[in-house]
């Protein structure tokens, strides 16, 4: 009985002392850095847990073992704690190092830019085209109720989201501006100070020129005279802000198109685009000027002019330019 109780000691003593070698090799590995010389994009998918994480780490050659992974990872009690998504893992990181990373969840940060004057058409058009996002937008928003700005997202944001972030900033923006109007402006509510300056997005891509222009559909606006901007009838006829072709003199003398403001008095019915920050601020604080009249000048700006007679010159000079491109 002697010699049997002193082979299970004997057995005991080496279990423990092959267990504490064990982890002291797996402690020391689980710190060492990998061999890894670049950075890794990992995606850790939602609903999975420690086993399929650490499988998927060691196949894509982050670690050497996924059970060196796993033991790590729960000798610091943090397997409940692995967070999905995408992750931009450095070089020559550790086991260790990269549990860290997936605990404190710094997904990496898409961007996606709106151009200003794009309409809701094209925009929803481009966030269905992009593969990081989720859930498809079958319904377009209203016109003018986003905001064109950069928005950040991470991989798997809905797009309804975002939509909705775009709608939120607009309406904060848009308030704000409109708190701080210039008085006794021809626009009476927020909705046609977004009209407006939807139209001046649409007239200029020269943030310098907002100004003017919007002081320009001011003055008009005060006087009664039609607006008479060709991009209210682009809108009318595609609803997609833009045409592959030039105006036809049919389509600018057609009463039918009710945004067709060489035929309508005022604003057409909604905006024709969705306008940024500048524009907003240029209706809601226009230029102070006695300008009526405005046409491109041939690089990319305007010439603008107080009488009609001033006017039939500039539009004269832009028809000689045109010409000679032709």
């Amino acid at each position: 009985m002697g010699g049997i109780r002193k082979y299970i000691l004997l057995l005991l003593a080496g279990s423990v002392i092959f267990m504490a070698l064990f982890a002291y090799l797996a402690y020391r590995a689980f710190h060492l850095p990998n061999e890894v010389d670049r950075e890794t994009v990992f995606l850790v998918p939602g609903g999975q847990g420690l086993i399929r994480t650490a499988r998927l780490l060691e196949e894509g050659g982050l670690i050497t073992n996924r059970d060196i992974f796993k033991f790590g990872v729960m000798m610091k009690g943090q397997e409940r704690n692995l967070k999905a998504g995408e992750y931009l893992i450095p070089a020559t990181q550790s086991m260790n190092d990269i549990m860290e990373i997936l605990v404190k969840g710094d997904v990496i940060q898409h961007s996606v830019t709106i151009p200003e004057g794009w309409t809701s058409y094209q925009i929803v058009e481009y966030l269905n085209e992009l593969f990081r996002l989720s859930g498809d937008i079958e319904t377009l928003p209203a016109e003018g109720s986003l905001l064109p700005e950069t928005y950040n997202y991470t991989l798997g944001t809905s797009r309804h989201d975002l939509i909705r972030r775009m709608q939120a900033d607009h309406d904060t923006l848009v308030m704000r501006l409109w708190n701080n109007r210039q008085p006794d402006l021809p626009v009476h509510s927020v909705e046609e100070a977004v009209i407006l300056a939807s139209i001046v997005e649409k007239e200029t891509g020269l943030a310098e020129e907002r100004p003017h222009v919007a002081g320009v559909f001011v003055n008009r606006l005060r006087r009664g005279m039609r607006l008479q901007s060709d991009p209210t009838i682009i809108y009318g006829i595609t609803h997609k802000g833009f045409l592959d072709r030039g105006l036809r003199r049919s389509e600018i003398n057609d009463p039918e198109n009710p945004y067709n403001t060489y035929q309508i008095d005022g604003l057409p019915p909604t905006p024709i685009a969705n306008p940024g920050k500048a524009s907003l601020e240029a209706v809601l604080n226009p230029m102070q000027t006695d300008d009526l009249y405005f046409v491109a000048d041939g690089t990319g700006g305007h010439v603008f002019a107080k009488t009609l007679a001033e006017h039939q010159r500039n539009v004269a000079n832009w028809r000689r330019i045109e010409a000679s491109r032709k």
